[in-house]
């Protein structure tokens, strides 16, 4: 049964950035104002070449407008916008008053400010720095940074210069960032000298030597001191050009002269986080990254001028993109580093209320954490001008909406939010419009026509299935490097489904257009050929406070599939044969007799992505005698000893 947990007032509704792009339609395209989200929806779906240059104007993208589109032939080759010119970084850096731009805070309370003056002041000084070095269009640009106010200067002198940025956290370990940088041959590496994590001090220059022997294109080497410290030592480097972030406030803030670059330009190159074969190298088109998130910022987020956006992220992940283009809705940006519960459960709250946080972004995880730790807001924290909270990363469970909007905030829109790397963008997320639906993510982006498809193809209501695209969009990837004749692109998208994008998700699509994430599908369970999700599975464990995390896979057994839950438990609980039989008898009753898991095993830690996903896939590799190819996909692989060879397995 649907429970309606939010909406948004009439008033709100009329003072929408939605409701104003449904009068900015009204005026120019003869569109007539429903106030329904489906009317507008369908309108974007029905009219993509005005859609998409309504959003140009709409949003006052800086450039040249060409109504060209083509639209013919494969989706992964249609073209929009085709000869319109733009600077990324140009849209980026609009505003240049002295109000806030950028704010930066460390776990451990160190704080920094940038106006939007010195912010774009900043910016020229690393762009004329990268001229003088010699970087230039095309050129790739190697980062290896913490979430400071550095990483975000760099990256826009990178795009305003016409090089394409590339990005590890520092959290990879050598072997990680080698794996991925060696694949685009970046010119520079822009590294920092340590960053902190839980009160810790984590050497990064230390790897410089083995990054460098490895990766042989790197002729220099831009070393940034991590905020509120002063360099550490390390070992001199023979044969390449080491530069100092420090030296760089002595250029000159030479005025940039914004070269206009293709729509189609190189800006960004992600990397998937996949635990097979080597990471994908994911190339974004500038024009397509840009008219995307101006529509989710604004039209889906109700981002604003004034609005204080916080999201926590690092930037390894393509969630830290989408928070950097807020700036191009000219609102400001909190940046944090560092663990989130530092000396204290409630540190982002703090921030929150401190720094005016309008936008707060988490993953389901932190969330889920918060409510085992029975935190709430309410005695400390007003949060009054806190008026979205984003969640992604793995699907929020209907009790985590429900904690949301009972311990942190009542009046609030809560949207929860899907998509990935591979789109730097998401194909479901909120609207102001619609009310909020305890566990379910509001609707599919605008101009996004997707779907649910069942194993035939064909579209389904109401069931799980694939999620699917059925057209295409600006920041649909531009391209894989090296991967000349588009077979890795082909492969991972469109091999499912002629003609349609096949994202991987295991979802189920409702009757008022919305929709629930099961998780991938490339890890759904199969027990007697009947696909299950594992999320009907967590929803249950997650209820019981003997458990503190689970991962549910599937086990290849006696020609069929049998699911195997493995649970860390939390002091000083034990494994035994009540509290196996408690898990059973809710999962029977609350999910299904299929699926109860025929084994369930106590296990220390479970294998997850430097994002903080889990990754059931590589212990179905590990319990079925396969090796993980990517393991450096991982944070934390040393874990996966523990799930080789059980004997419980075995019987």
């Amino acid at each position: 049964m649907t429970k309606k947990l939010w909406e948004a007032s009439g008033d709100i509704k009329l003072k929408s950035n939605l409701f104003k792009y449904e009068k900015f339609l009204s005026n120019n395209y003869n569109y007539k104002i429903s106030k329904k989200y489906s009317k507008l929806l369908k309108w974007t779906l029905k009219n993509p070449r005005k859609f998409w240059s309504s959003i140009w104007d709409f949003a006052n993208v800086k450039g040249y407008k060409k109504l060209r589109f083509n639209f013919s032939g494969n989706i992964f080759k249609h073209k929009f916008l085709i000869n319109s010119k733009l600077n990324f970084a140009e849209n980026l850096l609009s505003k240049k008053d002295d109000t806030k731009a950028l704010t930066f805070i460390s776990e451990n309370g160190f704080k920094e400010y940038r106006s939007w003056r010195n912010l774009n002041m900043n910016t020229y000084k690393v762009f004329n720095f990268f001229q003088s070095i010699g970087v230039k269009k095309n050129d790739r640009v190697a980062a290896y940074l913490p979430n400071i106010i550095e990483s975000v200067e760099s990256f826009l002198a990178t795009s305003a210069i016409g090089a394409i940025w590339s990005s590890c956290s520092p959290d990879f370990g050598t072997h990680g960032v080698i794996e991925r940088f060696s694949q685009i041959k970046p010119k520079i590496l822009i590294i920092a000298d340590r960053y902190y994590y839980n009160g810790k001090e984590i050497n990064i220059i230390n790897r410089l030597p083995i990054i460098l022997k490895k990766i042989k294109s790197i002729k220099k080497v831009l070393i940034i001191n991590y905020p509120g410290q002063s360099y550490l030592k390390f070992k001199k480097i023979k044969k390449h050009q080491i530069f100092f972030w420090k030296n760089i406030k002595n250029y000159k803030a030479k005025v940039i002269n914004f070269k206009k670059f293709d729509f189609e330009h190189d800006l960004a190159i992600l990397y998937s986080s996949g635990t097979t074969g080597k990471p994908k190298c994911i190339c974004h088109r500038a024009g397509g990254v840009l008219l995307q998130h101006l529509k989710e910022h604004q039209l889906h987020c109700e981002i604003n001028p004034k609005d204080n956006i916080f999201y926590f992220t690092t930037c390894g992940w393509m969630m830290w993109n989408w928070l950097i283009s807020s700036l191009a809705s000219k609102a400001s940006i909190v940046l944090f580093d560092g663990f989130p519960m530092y000396r204290k459960k409630d540190l982002l709250f703090e921030i929150i209320e401190k720094e005016k946080i309008t936008l707060f972004g988490v993953s389901a995880k932190y969330i889920d954490t918060l409510k085992k730790l029975n935190f709430s807001t309410k005695v400390k924290f007003k949060l009054k001008n806190l008026k979205t909270i984003c969640s992604t990363g793995s699907p929020l469970s209907e009790d985590g909406f429900d904690y949301v909007y009972k311990n942190i905030k009542k009046n609030v829109h809560l949207a929860s939010i899907s998509g990935g790397t591979d789109i730097v963008s998401c194909f479901v997320l909120g609207n102001i419009y619609n009310p909020v639906v305890r566990g379910e993510i509001q609707n599919n982006g605008l101009g996004m026509d997707v779907d649910i498809f069942n194993e035939k193809g064909k579209s389904i209501l109401n069931k799980k299935g694939e999620l699917v695209c059925k057209n295409s969009f600006p920041s649909m990837p531009k391209k894989f490097w090296n991967d000349e004749k588009n077979l890795k692109y082909k492969k991972a998208y469109f091999n499912r489904y002629r003609n349609v994008w096949h994202h991987g998700d295991y979802a189920e699509k409702k009757k008022t257009g919305s929709y629930i994430i099961y998780g991938r599908s490339d890890a759904t369970l199969n027990p007697g050929g009947v696909r299950l999700g594992t999320s009907e599975i967590y929803s249950v464990v997650e209820r019981f406070k003997e458990i503190k995390e689970a991962i549910v896979v599937g086990q290849n057994w006696d020609n069929d599939v049998r699911i195997i839950l493995f649970v860390v438990l939390n002091e000083p609980f034990t494994l035994d044969k009540i509290l196996i039989e408690k898990l059973r008898k809710l999962i029977k009753k609350d999910a299904s007799p299929r699926h109860v898991p025929s084994k369930i095993l106590s296990v220390s830690d479970i294998p997850r992505t430097k994002n903080g996903k889990i990754v059931e896939l590589a212990v179905k590799s590990i319990i079925d005698g396969d090796n993980v190819k990517n393991i450096q996909a991982l944070a934390n692989p040393e874990v996966l000893k523990e799930f080789k060879n059980l004997e419980e397995l075995k019987i």
